[in-house]
């Protein structure tokens, strides 16, 4: 399995990004997706994760604000950032949160500046 992120960046405080995960060795319309941020001395922790069926979970933090989408041809998910804040920055983590263990991507760090 193979997931790769992209779109990370520098971004003012209010401002949007959109991060892409393409996946591979992963049948991504038949497993829940994730995106997880870790923040700098943090725990990495859930942001958002959609089940196959669309179901969609967001921690209380982003509910709102980020949205997480599938697209299945092309076996990428993405997670669109709206009004972002100083506390979004870090590293974010595309996933398969129910493999045993859980896989995750090499990240792409979002960085918020006030």
């Amino acid at each position: 399995v193979q997931l790769q992120a992209s779109g990370g960046g520098l971004v003012q405080s209010g401002g949007s990004l959109r991060l892409s995960c393409v996946a591979s060795g992963v049948p991504v319309s038949l497993v829940t997706m994730g995106w997880y941020h870790q923040a700098p001395g943090q725990e990495r922790e859930i942001v958002a994760r959609i089940t196959p069926q669309g179901t969609t979970y967001y921690s209380p933090s982003v509910k709102g604000r980020f949205t997480i989408s599938r697209d299945n041809p092309s076996k990428t998910v993405y997670l669109q950032m709206n009004n972002l804040e100083l506390s979004d920055t870090g590293v974010y983590y595309c996933a398969v949160p129910n493999y045993k263990p859980p896989v995750y991507g090499q990240g792409t760090l979002v960085t918020v500046s006030s």
